[in-house]
């Protein structure tokens, strides 16, 4: 597997672009993207467990009950969410879009991002239409006009591409995302779009992309809050024309290796571009009972306000690590753990069997500046091992929240 360059449009038979709709008045960005498919795809997608949900969502789960959709659209500056006619316009977007593309409109996973209970007019989606559709293209820059469409407090784009060989053919997938803050999601991102050209059931691509999310997206925090309108779809359109993967095969396995991949560098570039973050933190667990018992702990420490705190001030405060894995609910014995800090700088340990032992302050603190973090621990149990993804906690982030919708 190696990574290659066309993001979302990489994989055979994907176009994509973005335009100015309209939609974020008095902010001319652009805010209205799509990806279209040149033929009926494999569909699964993912999304928030927060009861109050986008309108979207509801009119995306409805078209994937078959398991097929050719396009995707999303748009920016508008979440969509709480309005009184917000499926009507969810389901309006994708009849447009269906008329102008010759598709169906069932076929259409539709989403949407950005201020929650604003009123979202269908005037831009009917005015801005034709001009999407006519713009779709197939090379890097269409995919980076789509991406940036996605965005809302984002400060970079997100997006990738690999190529991988299964029976002889080369695959490709694609995929962008966005999300910077109200993020700690359960069974999705912010938003996160995936692209393949691999020949799959619907059944091996769902199950595919809900055993990778618990390992990449779910174990993702920036500041604890999930989002209404997190969704993760995919399309798989069958067009690289390898032997149509329908169990649990080694062909399977390839293609969730890929997905894998994907989605986790998606999932550190998200927490590296938390709302006013200037560090990337990632929690490594071993030695725990089970796989869910280091999920849990890493989980809970990447999440931990005190301790983002401490690492956006450098500070070795190994006890608040101990803190938030006590307060987990993870079997284990605290007397057992161990904790390291690590980054380019090297690696100190700061704590052996539950209590602390001497280390250089001075070393500690070095570490800790660079931009890169990782909280290394050892449970010292079975072999149960787990990865979590976050960011510090900065003055900025309060600043960018305290005024979101000025």
């Amino acid at each position: 597997m190696k990574v290659i360059e066309n993001g979302i449009v990489a994989p055979l038979g994907f176009k994509a672009n973005g335009i100015y709709a309209g939609i974020r008045e008095g902010k001319k960005r652009i805010d209205l993207s799509l990806i279209l498919s040149d033929k009926k795809a494999s569909a699964a997608a993912v999304y928030t467990t927060n009861l109050v949900k986008g309108a979207p969502i509801y009119v995306t789960e409805e078209n994937l009950k078959d398991g097929y959709a050719q396009a995707m659209i999303c748009n920016s500056g508008n979440a969509n969410t709480c309005n009184f006619d917000g499926i009507d316009i969810a389901k309006k977007t994708c009849e447009i879009l269906a008329k102008t593309a010759n598709i169906s409109a069932k076929d259409v996973i539709v989403a949407s991002t950005g201020v929650i209970g604003l009123p979202l007019s269908i005037k831009p989606f009917e005015n801005g239409m034709e001009e999407l559709v006519k713009g779709l293209g197939r090379d890097y820059k269409h995919s980076d006009l789509a991406v940036s469409g996605i965005m809302t407090t984002d400060t970079v784009k997100k997006d990738i591409a690999v190529e991988f060989e299964l029976d002889g053919k080369v695959c490709k997938i694609g995929a962008m995302t966005k999300g910077s803050g109200m993020i700690a999601p359960n069974m999705a991102t912010m938003l996160c779009f995936v692209t393949t050209d691999v020949n799959i059931t619907p059944k091996m691509l769902k199950s595919a992309l809900s055993d990778v999310v618990g390992d990449t997206f779910n174990m993702l925090s920036v500041d604890g809050d999930t989002s209404t309108n997190d969704t993760l779809s995919i399309m798989a359109n069958g067009m690289a024309e390898n032997k149509l993967i329908d169990s649990d095969n080694d062909s399977y396995k390839v293609f969730y290796e890929a997905l894998l991949y994907v989605c986790e560098n998606l999932a550190r570039r998200m927490a590296k571009d938390g709302e006013g973050a200037t560090k990337l933190l990632e929690c490594h667990v071993k030695g725990a009972k089970t796989k869910k018992d280091a999920k849990i702990v890493a989980k809970s420490v990447i999440s931990s306000s005190l301790l983002k705190s401490a690492m956006f001030g450098a500070d070795a405060n190994w006890g608040r690590v101990l803190c938030a894995i006590g307060y987990s609910g993870a079997n284990l014995d605290i007397n057992k753990v161990d904790v390291s800090f690590k980054s380019k700088k090297g690696s100190i340990d700061v704590c052996k069997n539950g209590s602390g032992i001497p280390f250089s302050e001075e070393k500690a603190k070095e570490i800790l500046l660079e931009d890169e973090i990782i909280i290394d621990i050892n449970l010292n149990d079975k072999k149960g091992e787990s990865k979590a993804f976050g960011c510090d906690l900065t003055y900025d982030y309060v600043k960018i929240n305290g005024d979101y919708r000025s």
